[in-house]
Parts: C-alpha cells; sequence; structure tokens
C-alpha cells in the first residue's frame, strides 16, 4: 500500500468527487482514478460508491479514512522532526569542556543556546584538556572547549583534523589563601618569590596553564620556592584554601574562581592570557546540531555585555 495512493483516496472522500480531488492535487483525473482502483484492488473490498452528489465512503472507506488520516499525520511528523534534525534544532551532543569553563562560561552558553534550540538535549562531561581532545577525536564527544598557552601552534598542528573557533581570552589571575584577603589589587606578582606554586599536570599535547605560569615567572625573574604539580586546576583549590600553597589560575569570566573560599587578584604585571577554543572534527558530513552550537559560540563571543550581565 502506497502513501500516495493514501493521500488520494483521503483528497477524494474530502472534496467529495474524483474531479474537485484531481485539482486539488494538482494532478489529471485518469491517473487518480487508477490510483483508487489500484487500492480497492489491493485491499479486496470497495473504498468508494458513486451517488449522486458525487462519491462517499464505504463502511471500510470510512475506517481507511480513519486509520489513513492517524498514519499520515504521523509521517507528516516524522517528516517534520527529521527535518528539524537537519536544521540542528533537535537531538543530543556531547560537551567536554574543562572543569574551569564549566563554572561559568558553559553555562552562560548553553542557556543562550536553549532558547533557540530548546529540544537539543546537551550531555556534559568535565576532563582534563588532553582527555577532552581524546574524547573529541575517538568520537565519544562531539565537540570539546579547552584553554591553551599557545593557540596558533596550536592551530597549526590540529588544523587538518579539528574545526577551531575562538571563544576568547581567559585571564590569569592569583589564587591566595583565605588569610591573605588583605593583599593588594592587583598584586605585584613579586610576591611570588619564595612561595610554593601549584600548577596542574602538564601533557605535550597541549601547551596550557603550567607553561604559561612558567613563562611568566621567567619572563619577570620570579623565583617561587618550589612549584608543585597537581593533577587538575580543581584540585590545587583545596590546597590553597587549606593555606599551604598559592596558585595563577584561569579565571574566565571573572566570576568562575569567586565562588570558592579563596583569595582572588589580578597581577600586576599581568601574565599573557590562555585562549579557549571549542573544537570539534573537521568534516562535511558532522551532525547539524554541532554546526548550530559552534555558530553561537561565534554569536555569544559577540556579545560580551550580554554575557557579562548575567552575573
Amino acid at each position: 500500500m502506497e502513501l500516495r495512493h493514501l493521500r488520494y483516496f483521503n483528497a477524494v472522500v474530502d472534496a467529495g468527487s474524483f474531479t474537485a480531488a484531481a485539482a486539488r492535487l494538482h494532478i489529471s483525473q485518469p491517473p487518480l482514478s487508477v490510483a483508487i482502483s489500484a487500492l480497492e484492488a489491493e485491499v479486496g473490498v470497495s473504498l468508494l460508491v458513486r451517488t449522486s452528489r458525487g462519491v462517499e465512503p464505504t463502511s471500510a472507506g470510512r475506517y481507511l479514512l480513519d486509520a489513513s488520516s492517524r498514519v499520515l499525520g504521523e509521517i507528516d511528523d516524522i517528516v517534520l522532526t527529521l527535518g528539524r534534525f537537519g536544521a540542528g534544532t533537535v537531538g543530543a551532543l556531547t560537551l567536554a569542556a574543562v572543569p574551569t569553563l564549566m563554572w561559568h562560561r558553559v553555562p552562560a552558553l548553553l542557556r543562550g543556546y536553549a532558547v533557540e534550540a530548546p529540544e537539543v538535549e546537551i550531555r556534559l562531561v568535565d576532563p582534563p584538556p588532553w582527555a577532552a581532545i581524546d574524547m573529541l577525536q575517538q568520537r565519544r564527544a562531539d565537540l570539546a572547549a579547552v584553554m591553551v598557552a599557545e593557540p596558533s601552534r596550536f592551530a597549526r598542528r590540529h588544523r587538518e583534523s579539528l574545526d577551531i573557533v575562538d571563544w576568547g581570552e581567559v585571564p590569569l589571575v592569583a589564587a591566595l589563601p583565605p588569610d591573605e584577603a588583605d593583599a593588594p589589587d592587583p598584586l605585584p606578582l613579586r610576591s611570588f618569590e619564595g612561595q610554593i606554586v601549584l600548577v596542574p599536570r602538564r601533557t605535550a599535547a597541549l601547551a596550557s596553564l603550567p607553561e604559561a605560569v612558567e613563562a611568566v615567572f621567567r619572563k619577570h625573574g620570579v623565583a617561587p620556592a618550589s612549584i608543585r604539580t597537581v593533577e587538575t586546576i580543581q584540585t590545587s583549590i583545596p590546597l590553597i584554601e587549606a593555606g599551604t600553597a598559592r596558585a595563577i589560575l584561569p579565571d574566565p569570566d571573572g566570576a568562575s574562581l569567586s565562588r570558592f573560599g579563596v583569595t582572588i587578584r589580578t597581577l600586576e604585571p599581568a601574565p599573557e592570557p590562555l585562549r579557549a577554543l571549542v573544537l570539534a572534527r573537521a568534516g562535511a558530513t558532522r551532525n547539524p546540531l554541532v554546526d548550530r552550537l559552534l555558530d553561537w559560540v561565534r554569536y555569544s563571543r559577540e556579545l560580551p555585555e550580554a554575557t557579562n550581565s548575567e552575573r
């Protein structure tokens, strides 16, 4: 049974005649009559009866009219939904974002994106940066959001396999124990001289915060007592709160670190900021939802005042 025949049948019943139905369907009457005859032959029962008023459905025809209306309505809904998949307004995405971006920037992005595409389900994971890129390359994530210290070098290395969208600067600030609330702002970088400083584990795959911290110390001749490695940025925060060390940490939106019990200060001279990047696998056959979210990343970056006003 062809869907086309069901649509023809419904049109004939609705119009009350073959002539009027053919006009609505923009076809000639003979092919319409042939299609209805083929449908009746297939089901083995008469579906229409001719009267002085035109054509009317038989008992079997009334059953088919009700049943086919439901089927055709479901088909139309399926086509509409598939079109929304293609337009990037329905479906699911997995975003692997480093935790520091999760604290404020990702929620602000998704809040705006949800207004445009409320039926897209966003699944979030918060691995370290190298793991986020691995998840993307292994197709366990659709997008990755990371911070890098050398964006040009990163782009040269990955431009063949990844689409890279710049998500703006990520300033670096001093994170001090809570009992240093009287520290000046800006804080002289020299105050790290002779101190214990925490940095997250580095990886050869991605220059990020450890390289940026060491670069600013080297540039300005600052010599901490020791630089201790922790697993991630978030694991350094309890140690800073406990008063055992200091750190220079990214604060993407001036709000990400304020939720913790540490003292935050800008630095003088200011370190070179990190760069937030949103990454997707390169390829023309990519999920349309990915392109839609990347477009929203670009758009949100052009509206810093709107982003700031949400804080």
